[in-house]
């Protein structure tokens, strides 16, 4: 940056040192053939005369003259000198203010949101750089500000209509219930179990409320510890045993034996979960989800495979963005406020991995790659946990298990 402003620097040089050359010039020229030349002794007769006029007697005059003038030619001199370099310089701070005018005037452009580049004069090159990457980063937030706030609300929107819509149906089937006493009991577990399904969904979108305030409002902060992430996995199928069931879905578990990592296993957890039951929305009926995980290198591979429709390769750039739903490939009947994937990536993040998905014709899979328990211990050798408990503990062995229905057959 010290060189970024040399053109500036040399251009004040320069009018410093023409003012005090204008000075020294214009101040000889004066004291030569001014001071000391044609008004030398006109100036002084003209003194005198003007004391004589006063009723002071010549001589006095004279001497008068020779005391406060003659003798201190130097001391007036030096004054005269001061005066003009200060008149020119005066002069020359007109060029240099109208640098303060010309970044005034850049300023002026990005409060008054012109789509007009700031231009500068040469001299301010750099600060004409710096003001308009200014200008196109205010703008640039400003735009994602208007966008994410169009989404929010979208976002409530739709959460609006599809919590009304699973609240009505609830209310319509408990009072045909309430009305009709004498309803066959096949009738009534029937609307019994629609109306208990649609509160499921109805707490679901209230949850999804909840963590879009808990996403925009607070930081993710984790509590990190030793996680068997081999039994982690398995027991996270196991759990979805019911919703796997809801399509006749097998989940198969293959992984290596003792794959521990350090993480918060609450947040990590979620992050499984999220994907398991995104892969489950979107997966075809009547076939295999595949979980994976194996060691490579210093890192630990996770794989979550489903069979389904391909996601473009322009949406997989975006699905792990917030509120990604809210367009119009959404469906109250599989989806949510778009914010599973979201928290996953970030999540993963910030214990020191990566997350990426692919698509092809019939197969969907993503991929969460996570530090091992030995290279980020080495990271958190000096780190104090003041809640160390150990999750998910236990030895695994090497495992292959199927949760759900029982089907042959490998992914494609």
């Amino acid at each position: 940056m010290k060189n970024n402003y040399r053109k500036l620097k040399f251009s004040i040089l320069l009018q410093t040192v023409l003012v005090t050359a204008l000075t020294v010039f214009v101040g000889g020229f004066l004291l030569n053939y001014v001071i000391d030349g044609v008004y030398n002794d006109s100036f002084a007769e003209t003194f005198v005369e003007l004391l004589v006029s006063l009723h002071m007697r010549e001589e006095a005059a004279i001497e008068l003259y020779w005391r406060l003038i003659g003798n201190n030619k130097t001391f007036f001199m030096i004054v005269g000198f001061l005066l003009l370099f200060a008149l020119f310089f005066y002069v020359a701070l007109t060029k240099m203010t109208a640098y303060l005018d010309q970044v005034e005037n850049g300023i002026e452009n990005i409060v008054s949101d012109s789509t007009e580049p700031i231009r500068l004069i040469t001299e301010l090159k750099p600060i004409e750089i710096r003001l308009n990457e200014i200008k196109a980063t205010l703008k640039r937030q400003e735009l994602d500000s208007i966008e994410g706030e169009k989404r929010k609300n979208d976002l409530v929107l739709f959460l609006a209509h599809d919590l009304k819509t699973p609240l009505t149906s609830i209310v319509a089937y408990l009072s045909m219930l309430e009305g009709h006493p004498d309803m066959p009991k096949e009738e009534r577990e029937k609307y019994t179990r629609i109306a208990f399904e649609k509160s499921l969904r109805l707490g679901e979108l209230i949850n999804e409320f909840f963590d879009i305030t808990r996403y925009n409002l607070q930081n993710i902060e984790l509590n990190p510890v030793e996680i068997n992430l081999s039994m982690m996995l398995e027991q996270l199928a196991d759990e979805l045993y019911g919703v796997l069931q809801g399509k006749n879905l097998s989940c198969e578990v293959n992984v290596e034996e003792n794959l521990a990592v350090y993480g918060d296993p609450d947040k990590l957890a979620r992050v499984f979960d999220n994907i398991l039951r995104n892969a489950i929305a979107y997966c075809y009926e009547d076939t295999k989800i595949a979980i994976g995980a194996q060691m490579k290198k210093n890192d630990i591979e996770i794989t979550f495979t489903n069979r389904g429709d391909k996601i473009p390769g322009d949406m997989l750039q975006t699905i792990f963005e917030k509120f990604y739903r809210v367009d119009n490939s959404r469906s109250s009947g599989t989806g949510g406020a778009g914010l599973g994937l979201a928290i996953a990536k970030e999540i993963v993040e910030i214990h020191g991995g990566q997350i990426r998905a692919k698509s092809d014709d019939n197969r969907t899979q993503f991929i969460v790659i996570l530090p091992s328990k030995d290279e980020k211990k080495e990271e958190q050798t000096n780190e104090i946990h003041t809640h160390r408990r150990r999750a998910f503990g236990g030895r695994s062995g090497q495992r292959k298990r199927t949760q759900g229905k029982k089907r042959k057959g490998n992914m494609g």
